[in-house]
Formats: C-alpha cells, sequence, structure tokens
C-alpha cells in the first residue's frame, strides 16, 4: 500500500521545543505506518560555534551531544506510537543537516517547530524553519512549539 507519507523527517535540538515536534510528527508516522527519521545537526567539538548560534536553535556540539539528543527524541517518538524509527546525525548547520537527510531518505514529509521563526534574529537573517520550508523539495510541517 503506497500511503502519502512513506518516510517523515523530523529535526531535533534536544529542546523541549524540538520535542513537541517529534511527538506530532511520531504521531503522522503511527497514523500513515510510515519511516520516522529523527535527524540532529552538530557541530564538531572542535568548531567556533560562538559566531554559528543564532536564537531559533539551541546548539549541539559533537557527537555525543547529538547521541543524547537522538536518545531522548527516540524515547519522545516511541512513546507517541511510532514503531519504525531511525535516527541520523549529520555535521553542520541546522538547515543544510536537515535538507542532507532529507535527500539522503527521499523524504516525503520534514517536520520542524516554529522556534526563531518570529524572532528579530529569524526575521533579519532566517531562521530554521523558514530556511527548509524555502529549500525543501518535500512538504514541509512547521509545528508550533512556542509562542
Amino acid at each position: 500500500m503506497v500511503t502519502m507519507f512513506g518516510t517523515i523527517v523530523v529535526g531535533t535540538d534536544g529542546s523541549q521545543s524540538s520535542f513537541l515536534a517529534v511527538r506530532r510528527a511520531a504521531a503522522i508516522a503511527a497514523a500513515f505506518d510510515a519511516e520516522l527519521v529523527l535527524a540532529s545537526a552538530y557541530y564538531p567539538q572542535d568548531a567556533d560555534v560562538a559566531n554559528s548560534s543564532r536564537d531559533d536553535s539551541r546548539v549541539v556540539v559533537g557527537e555525543p551531544d547529538a547521541n543524547e539528543v537522538l536518545a531522548a527524541a527516540l524515547k519522545e517518538a516511541k512513546d507517541e506510537g511510532a514503531t519504525n524509527v531511525t535516527a541520523k546525525m549529520k555535521a553542520g548547520a541546522p538547515v543544510v543537516a536537515l535538507m542532507s537527510v532529507v535527500t539522503e531518505v527521499d523524504a516525503d514529509l520534514l517536520v520542524v517547530g516554529n522556534r526563531g521563526i518570529n524572532s528579530l534574529t529569524g526575521r533579519l537573517l532566517g531562521s530554521v524553519p523558514a530556511d527548509v520550508a524555502r529549500q525543501s523539495q518535500c512538504d514541509v510541517m512547521i509545528v508550533h512549539t512556542v509562542d
């Protein structure tokens, strides 16, 4: 059976707002019997992230941090009923990393939280949700995770 969403990617940075996006994506994956791919970007341990961080995303530094983020997100997804869940981490900026995962798994849907989309920095420099919505080759769902 072909479903509308066979593969769903959700971005997470370990923040509570990103876990809300994970729960929403997991519920959709469970409903469509879709594969859920948890994606986390991280900066290498030796990266200078002081200038890379913006207020629209938590900075995850190093693979150990990314592994912790993905382990916590996996628990959230399973608790929400998703059964076919994998995790991928990518070094680099969040937008680039998410687009890489979306392409790699040929995703049908990308889910991200709206954190940062209405911030001053987000309006001036772009935010992760706004940037992925513009760049993605698949449907994008922006979950209302913060006021």
